[in-house]
């Protein structure tokens, strides 16, 4: 189908799909308009740049700095966060990042700065863009069968990064004067509707999976992109002690996917294949390229360390399959459980999910976790007890399982067993975000100004490393709130708005702030720094036509009161 054809004989179906959705209508319709503007600005020279790479001498970095493609990445998270898309959890977030740097660190640009986050679809998905943001889909973890195969993607991702396959995209998009904030999250919101997600009808699916199919030309994956994206991610993927078939076996699970999905029009291709193209010779060529990895490392090992403080007929072993695993964490099963809970579309679902896996082969201590998980969040605490504590007995240094028993023990009347359950961790990890995190928020339950207290030390470790930390921003503010010390709550919701995606709620909540009789210096100066800071993002958010609605509505307001 021609792409003009596409567009133009379904232009109204764009406006009933965002219509559907419910929530930021106004502000998806923009998005889906700048998707449309782009996929029709970029096709023009997509055949010409189909069959080869940039050249080495090309600009790219040049139009956009290193600071500009930072700035863009962080803003495209805010909004993503804004519009609902993110999964912020500590425990996930930081096994995620934990993965995600080990991987990065083994890369061919370890010196490029990375940011890790979850989209709380169940389509099997994950992009690059900007500054180093990856992002990972809920549905492709949980389609994995193990952390080696999720690795491979994070990988190819990193690839498409440090090879500047996506910066060369974007300065494209900027030389024909497109927004690139509004192309690059029309594109995310159209990827993200393209799975079956959406509850259009046949037409309105079809043409938003045109879009899904259309609008990441920002990042230019050609056939060479593609290519060298799986090479160097099998490479990074070996040095990182990680299995290089992992890759290839991932492909094979998605080929099932889409077999399992023939006859569904909107399931059939998972997102991830409509941008990254998945073929026979690829999982071959994926295949082969990994097993090229092993003899060249098994003759590096046949041969005797120099190093003159070693035994002379030490031989260090560098076989891939030697070293296979190791750059697990041992935590992917825990993982991909909490994460099915957070994922789906309520707790009563995940249990069902759970109690259907039962009646057909007995849970697995990592499943087992998931249901006690899926009961609290329902508010089904002693269910969640009955499950963990028979885990917890087999697996007492298991921080996944100590977290969940200390926040079930809380909310069955076991506080004081909560409280030293948690002081012993912290006492071992005092930085560890998830669990001191969790210990606040539960401290901040009981809304006394000795828990907020108590709660404003256990996070004040992680201050100097959580600026850039909605979660921790929001359970810092809360815990000053009850602790009876209104200037750092209000200066930490602030920041909460901005890494949400509202920074001009973000300036209004500082400037009633400094209208404040009771600010010393030194909290005036910061407030001033950050309104400062915060204001060139809101003009560029303006400029790219993103008004924050709901600021927008209260100062309407308040103008006409005026007038009147």
């Amino acid at each position: 189908m021609g792409m003009k054809m596409l567009f133009s004989s379904h232009s109204s179906s764009v406006h009933a799909l965002v219509s559907q959705t419910g929530h930021s209508v106004r502000m998806k319709k923009r998005l889906l308009h700048a998707t449309v503007a782009f996929a029709l600005a970029v096709s023009a020279a997509a055949a010409a740049q189909e069959q080869r790479l940039p050249d080495i001498g090309s600009s790219a970095g040049t139009i956009l700095s290193p600071a500009k493609q930072a700035e863009y990445g962080a803003m495209v998270l805010a909004q993503l966060r804004h519009e609902g898309y993110v999964l912020d959890d500590p425990l996930l977030d930081g096994w995620l990042t934990d993965v995600g740097q080990r991987l990065a660190g083994s890369s061919d640009r370890p010196q490029q700065s990375f940011t890790f986050f979850l989209l709380r679809e169940r389509q099997i998905n994950a992009f690059a863009t900007l500054g180093g943001y990856i992002a990972v889909n809920a549905g492709l973890i949980l389609a994995a069968d193990r952390e080696d195969e999720m690795a491979g993607v994070l990988g190819h991702e990193i690839a498409h990064v440090t090879q500047q396959h996506v910066l060369r995209g974007a300065e494209k998009a900027q030389r024909e004067s497109l927004p690139i904030l509004l192309a690059t999250l029309g594109a995310i919101v159209a990827a993200q509707k393209a799975g079956g997600n959406s509850s259009g009808d046949a037409t309105s699916a079809a043409l938003v999976t045109g879009l899904g199919l259309l609008q990441q030309r920002q990042i230019d994956y050609t056939r060479d992109n593609e290519a060298e994206a799986d090479r160097i991610g099998i490479r990074t993927l070996a040095r990182a002690g990680y299995d290089p078939e992992a890759m290839a076996d991932f492909f094979v699970t998605m080929q099932g996917v889409v077999r399992m999905n023939q006859g569904d029009e909107r399931a059939a291709v998972p997102g991830y294949l409509q941008t990254h193209p998945l073929t026979l010779a690829r999982i071959s060529e994926a295949r082969e390229r990994a097993a090229k990895l092993e003899p060249a490392l098994a003759s590096s090992a046949s041969l005797p360390s120099n190093n003159p403080l070693l035994p002379p007929n030490l031989q260090i072993s560098t076989n891939t399959r030697s070293r296979q695993g190791q750059g697990n964490t041992g935590d992917f099963g825990w993982a991909r459980e909490r994460l099915r809970v957070l994922s789906a579309s309520t707790p009563a679902q995940a249990i069902r999910e759970y109690q259907q896996m039962r009646s057909k082969q007995p849970l697995d201590d990592a499943r087992r976790y998931g249901l006690a998980f899926a009961h609290q969040q329902a508010g089904h605490y002693a269910e969640a007890l009955q499950e963990l504590a028979p885990l917890l007995k087999a697996q007492p240094n298991n921080l996944w399982l100590q977290i969940a028993m200390g926040e079930s023990e809380a909310h069955t009347g076991k506080s004081q067993d909560a409280d030293q359950r948690f002081k012993t961790l912290l006492a071992r990890m005092p930085t560890h975000r998830a669990l001191a995190l969790s210990y606040a928020r539960l401290l901040a339950e009981r809304n006394t100004r000795d828990a907020g207290e108590k709660a404003v030390a256990v996070l004040r470790p992680l201050l100097g490393s959580s600026s850039n930390d909605p979660a921790f921003q929001q359970a810092y503010a809360r815990a000053n709130e009850i602790a009876g010390d209104p200037v750092r709550a209000g200066e930490a919701w602030a920041e909460a708005a901005y890494l949400g995606g509202r920074p001009e709620q973000a300036l209004v909540q500082l400037n009633n702030l400094k209208k404040r009789d009771d600010l010393d210096y030194y909290a005036r100066a910061r407030i001033d720094a950050r309104i400062a800071a915060i204001t060139p993002t809101v003009l560029e958010l303006r400029r790219q036509g993103i008004r924050d609605e709901e600021v927008s509505g209260r100062l309407g307001v308040r103008a006409r009161a005026f007038r009147h």
